[in-house]
């Protein structure tokens, strides 16, 4: 049998990593397994709401108007700063369904990389 947790559960859980992320935190766009950071951007203070077991990040669209490398984008995650700690990691990332929805996932060093919306849904 599956774990199922309430709704309350669901939503203490993800106020906790909005609170993880506190206010310097960062979402990172990569490759496949994290190899290569193809773009930073910066999360907003609070990161975002809680509602119904489903964090949605807050202030988007977003950019990171100078991509660091070139690279299909494959992967996503949350850290507390750039070079900081993991908080969340296995990000989905692409131009629909996914947790982050990006403009584009054929990203080329220098160009802007745009976030056009991101959110968890707790399982």
């Amino acid at each position: 049998m599956a774990v199922v947790y309430t709704v309350a559960v669901k939503n203490a859980r993800l106020s906790a990593v909005v609170t993880q992320i506190g206010t310097t935190g960062v979402l990172e766009i990569g490759t496949t397994g994290m190899a290569t950071i193809l773009a930073t951007i910066n999360l907003g203070n609070p990161a975002g709401t809680v509602t119904s077991g489903v964090l949605t990040f807050s202030g988007f669209p977003r950019s990171d108007t100078s991509a660091d490398n070139s690279g299909t984008a494959a992967a996503a995650r949350i850290r507390t700063a750039s070079g900081g700690t993991d908080i969340v990691t296995g990000l989905t990332v692409g131009l629909s369904g996914t947790d982050i929805i990006l403009d584009s996932v054929d990203i080329t060093a220098g160009q802007t990389v745009t976030i056009n919306s991101a959110s968890i849904t707790h399982a």
